[in-house]
């Protein structure tokens, strides 16, 4: 058992960078058209806003930097996703196609409650902040 949760925060690193660079594709795909997307014009709201949230939240998120913020927002877009686009077309994710952006959210809101892990520029500069310096004699 003492393995499994010494595992924990490099599988939460790998679950981010995951989860972020799905989300990222998701923004590129609104943004320029890649991946199979189509372009969204720009300043059309909100699916524009929501591209620059998915490209640069997600870009954020691959690398772990300002991680928790980063994850709030995303998340909170797909929480505005669902209940605003998904949720009036009918109750239950299955039938109004909002899965991915309710299971999106929630992984974001966990992202942001339990920090980047341990492979995140977050963690790094964290630590360089902590580190006392050494005099040299």
């Amino acid at each position: 058992m003492k393995n499994i949760d010494a595992a924990g925060p490099y599988v939460l690193s790998l679950f981010r960078i995951v989860v972020a660079l799905m989300f990222a594709c998701h923004g590129a795909a609104k943004l320029f058209g890649v991946l199979g997307g189509e372009v969204v014009p720009a300043g059309s709201w909100p699916a524009w806003y929501a591209g620059i949230i998915e490209l640069v939240g997600g870009s954020l998120l691959i690398v772990g930097l300002f991680t928790r913020i980063a994850a709030l927002i995303c998340s909170g877009e797909m929480a505005y996703a669902y209940f605003l686009v998904h949720q009036p077309k009918a109750l239950w994710p299955l039938q109004n196609q909002g899965e991915l952006a309710a299971v999106y959210s929630w992984s974001f809101l966990l992202i942001a409650v339990l920090g980047p892990g341990v492979w995140a520029l977050d963690t790094l500069l964290s630590r360089s902040r902590h580190q006392t310096p050494t005099s040299v004699v």
